[in-house]
């Protein structure tokens, strides 16, 4: 369980690094930016995204290993 938090809070954190590069740059990658019904809230998602990781970060660092 403490691999599967880590693994869906390292993906959370790209896609919210992504979310807020795509939007402050010109470069176009990462998926925030291609659903349709976060038009106008992109930079929203993605510190929602990064708030996600931080706290799929901490359950996972609360977890013991087996």
């Amino acid at each position: 369980m403490k691999q599967t938090l880590e693994v869906l809070g390292f993906l959370a954190l790209v896609q919210g690094v992504a979310g807020l590069v795509t939007e402050f740059t010109d470069w176009n990658w990462g998926l925030v930016h291609r659903w349709g019904f976060l038009d106008g809230r992109e930079i929203y998602a993605s510190v929602a995204l990064l708030v996600l990781a931080g706290a799929l970060f901490a359950a996972a660092g609360s977890r013991r290993a087996r």
